[in-house]
């Protein structure tokens, strides 16, 4: 059978779906939200009241428009392209159109990759309101630094094959719609509460929660593109597509769907563990905010010992949390032999009175140590330069980063996304319903 019918068949189905439709409908308005408010925002801080612009090397494109303006997409793949995703496998199980579907040539694998496909496909019409704010942003004078971009849309793709491995597999699994949505709800409401109970507990449940929905996208919205973090969301997505595969297929044994279930989570696993290790990663940022300076970047790569740095702050700690930001992740990016050993207050292991030693950061290379309590960047960097006995690099005035002040309203946009794009969706609605 040509694959080419199967395609159609999807996505005429797709097109007849209401879900689909309401997503298209409020996708428009949740764009226009967060472009408008992002828009005004950044005109304040950029002195559109004749004053001067506040921190204007703080003024980025990614961070003033399109993280804010694109977060509306992360919310759609939350709570309203699920039930578009859903309603693909409810309506044929619930007309027998799945028995039909099983009855063609091929197997149920390429079918289900035909549904994901079209899935794709739709998530990029959806994606024509981002396109719409990108297009505004620069007839009002904005910039746009290409690599940025083109890597928080990645995010966003991605974030959309994960919502969708998820709900096609609870889709499968669930006897009907409702409690495939409620299972789905179920999983991004867990992963929130992982991220809440991670920031007070630390340790494993925080390395845990990186892998989150939420914390995944986040890498992108700060222009950091990790191969840990786009293979854990592709190997979650393409595990979700393998359940729904196996549950779908109803001449198969409860015997025979259970062991293929606990295959399908162990090479996840396994995959997911082999992933955890990998260190690539690009600063796609214009403004570097992932990377150390050149020169500092530089005489890192210089050292070819272990470094342990063992951390006595508690995982609430806001110190933690800066120093993880501005120190600790831009180290992971140069040194492949870094270790980060985190020792709340209160454990032991490392002294005797752990919580008389609370807020020291220990650094251990080639048998020596050195301790320091500051999380400042150049203050670190200098202590590991003691360390590995490399002179500190002269700072260069090349990585210094302007910013991109933009005083501009956002004229018409209230019009396009609150008014013009609910009308055409409108009137195209109709179209295909006659």
């Amino acid at each position: 059978m040509s694959y080419l019918p199967l395609l159609a068949k999807e996505w005429r189905e797709l097109w007849a779906s209401r879900s689909f439709w309401l997503l298209l409908l409020m996708i428009g308005p949740l764009v226009g939200h967060g472009f408008i408010t992002a828009v005004g925002l950044y005109a304040e801080a950029s002195g559109i009241g004749r004053g001067p612009a506040a921190l204007p090397q703080g003024l980025t494109p990614l961070d003033g428009m399109l993280a804010p303006a694109f977060g509306a997409y992360d919310l759609a793949a939350t709570f309203l392209l699920p039930f578009v995703v859903i309603r693909t496998i409810a309506a044929e199980k619930q007309s027998g159109g799945l028995k039909l579907l099983l009855q063609l040539p091929g197997n149920l694998s390429s079918k289900i990759f035909a549904k994901v496909l079209v899935l794709t496909g739709g998530w990029l019409v959806t994606l024509a309101p981002g396109v719409i704010a990108i297009v505004l942003w620069k007839l009002y004078g904005g910039h746009l630094y290409a690599p940025e971009t083109l890597n928080l849309l990645f995010g966003h793709l991605l974030r959309m094959l994960l919502s969708a491995g998820l709900a096609l597999a609870a889709a499968a699994i669930a006897e009907n719609a409702a409690s495939a949505a409620i299972v789905t709800l179920g999983i991004t409401v867990g992963t929130w509460a992982l991220e809440y109970v991670a920031a007070y507990r630390g340790g494993f449940l925080q390395q845990l929660a990186s892998y989150t929905p939420t914390a995944a996208l986040r890498n992108f919205e700060q222009g950091l593109l990790r191969t840990t973090t786009m293979i854990a969301m592709l190997v979650i997505s393409v595990a979700g597509f393998a359940l729904a595969t196996i549950w779908l297929h109803t001449g198969r044994t409860w015997r025979y769907r259970a062991a293929g279930t606990a295959l399908v989570l162990l090479a996840a696993s396994l995959f997911l563990l082999g992933a955890s290790r990998a260190r690539a990663s690009w600063d796609l940022s214009e403004n570097r905010r992932n990377s150390f300076s050149r020169a500092d970047e530089a005489a890192l790569r210089q050292i070819n010992q272990p470094l342990r740095v063992t951390v006595v702050l508690a995982p609430e700690d806001p110190r933690l949390a800066d120093y993880e930001q501005n120190v600790l992740r831009k180290l992971r990016r140069v040194l492949p032999q870094l270790d980060v050993d985190y020792v709340a207050s209160g454990r032991t292991g490392l002294f005797e009175k752990p919580e008389d030693h609370y807020g020291e950061i220990w650094y251990e290379m080639g048998g020596q140590k050195i301790m320091e309590r500051s999380t400042i960047e150049e203050v670190v960097l200098e202590q590991i330069y003691k360390l590995s006995g490399i002179s500190a690099p002269q700072k260069l005035d090349d990585d210094a980063f302007s910013g991109y002040p933009l005083a501009a309203r956002a004229h018409g946009a209230a019009w396009i996304f609150y008014a013009i794009w609910p009308l055409a969706i409108a009137f195209a609605w109709w179209l295909v319903r006659r």
